[in-house]
């Protein structure tokens, strides 16, 4: 018996009932706002020239869409696993489920199946994964694969081929951080298509391997030098995954979000007050992928826990402007005071929590302190489906969809529930897997 054929029992035994479906609309509502406000940026133009619109071709649409969809850094994220396992999941049940014109039921509950596989491999792959590979890339075939697995009705055995090969696609390298490069997107596209193209190919009857987790030249061996083979099943009981994933409330890398709802619950205190120095205390790995003193560019930015901070404490907001030219040249100098070092009692509740310290001095010798054990929208401190629609629009409307549009998007989305057609959704027109173009 394999890691594999393990969680795919584990995930279908699972019970779901009503309130998981209406949950995993709200994350769907969610990835499709992040992926529509992206649509005026640049990475959004080059993937819209090479997965066109009106392409036929299933696994190319979920490329699309998952690319799409992480590039705003708005996309949900769940601490223990450290993946946005909806920009790979949805984008890949959506493109399949509106081909065969199915139901929202069907759909919610393959995104459910998604996620759960998605971050039972990424909880697995352990911490030091992480600072070499991008979790969501390497985590989120598997997710991919098990949705498709389940709307396509795979048998056990075609889905742990699926589930194989999804993980023998497995990729996504850091180093993209060190230029400000655009790989991200690419990552969360592949991921999308490649689970899309290992469970169609399996119910051609394309095998794949049984233990590409745990055998000797697996996942593990080759990607994580400290595995946790036991998290791929332990705890059954637990709530789905989805539901324990979280929601962001600002576009900038989850890491550094604990530092900026803290910055931000200081900014009125301090009144305008001239700041000396800010001290940040983090975990260890927000450290590795946001101590940036100087973003030389938007994406850059929005990996600075510098830059994020400065920002929640000198404006009282963190937006999508946040990180142009001239706000990163506008906020050098708060920039520059602010200090980050790895706090010991932050860092040993990561990932189950992701937390921060925060110390404000001003000139005028005051001192303001504040901590988080989690953020505004993670599952203890969650966004309401009221702030989650208000959140769509917003993002929508970046995006140029009109207030018609959104909210006719809005209501299709919390249907589906109801079983409510996926194609309903109208972002597949024609049958040719491509987002309307009335949403351009």
């Amino acid at each position: 018996m394999s890691l594999t054929r393990d969680l795919i029992r584990l995930i279908r035994a699972k019970p779901r009932d009503r309130l998981d479906l209406d949950q995993a609309a709200l994350f769907v509502l969610d990835t499709l706002a992040c992926a529509l406000g992206a649509l005026n940026t640049e990475p959004a133009r080059i993937l819209k020239a090479i997965a066109p619109l009106e392409t036929a071709d299933t696994p190319r649409s979920a490329f699309y869409f998952g690319g799409l969809s992480h590039i705003l850094e708005m996309d949900d994220l769940h601490r223990d696993s450290v993946t946005h396992p909806g920009c790979v999941v949805i984008p890949a049940a959506l493109a399949v489920a509106a081909r065969d014109d199915l139901g929202g039921v069907a759909f919610l509950e393959a995104v459910l199946a998604g996620y759960e596989a998605c971050c039972r491999v990424g909880m697995a792959a352990g911490k030091a994964h992480y600072r070499v590979w991008h979790a969501t890339s390497t985590c989120g075939p598997f997710g991919s694969a098990m949705a498709v697995a389940d709307l396509i009705g795979l048998s056990e055995d075609q889905a742990v081929w699926a589930l194989g090969n999804a993980g023998t696609q497995s990729s996504g390298l850091w180093q993209f951080l060190e230029s400000g490069a655009m790989s991200k997107h690419l990552h969360t596209a592949r991921a999308a298509e490649s689970g899309v193209l290992a469970s169609l190919m399996a119910a051609q009857g394309f095998t794949g391997p049984d233990e590409i987790l745990e055998g000797k030249k697996g996942f593990f061996v080759g990607l994580c030098p400290d595995p946790l083979p036991e998290a791929v099943t332990a705890g059954p009981e637990r709530p789905w995954e989805l539901t324990r994933t979280s929601i962001k409330p600002w576009p900038c890398c989850r890491h550094t979000h604990p530092s900026i709802d803290a910055a931000l619950s200081l900014h009125d205190e301090i009144g305008g007050a001239e700041i000396a120095k800010v001290t940040i205390g983090a975990h260890q790995a927000a450290l590795d992928v946001c101590d940036r003193h100087q973003p030389q560019d938007p994406y850059s930015a929005k990996f600075s826990l510098q830059h994020c901070v400065a920002a929640a404490l000198t404006d009282g907001a963190v937006v999508q402007s946040s990180f142009d030219t001239s706000a990163r040249t506008r906020l050098a100098s708060a920039r520059a005071k602010v200090e980050v070092g790895l706090a010991a009692g932050i860092d040993a509740a990561y990932p189950a929590s992701w937390g921060t310290e925060l110390s404000v001095e001003t000139n005028d010798g005051r001192r303001f302190t504040t901590a988080r054990r989690d953020a505004k929208g993670d599952p203890e401190n969650p966004v309401t489906a009221l702030e989650l629609s208000a959140k769509a629009r917003a993002v929508l409307a970046d995006g140029g969809i009109g207030e018609n549009r959104a909210e006719a998007l809005i209501a299709a989305v919390l249907a589906l529930p109801d079983d409510a057609p996926v194609r309903a959704l109208d972002l597949f027109p024609n049958d040719k897997g491509g987002p309307d173009a009335r949403y351009q």
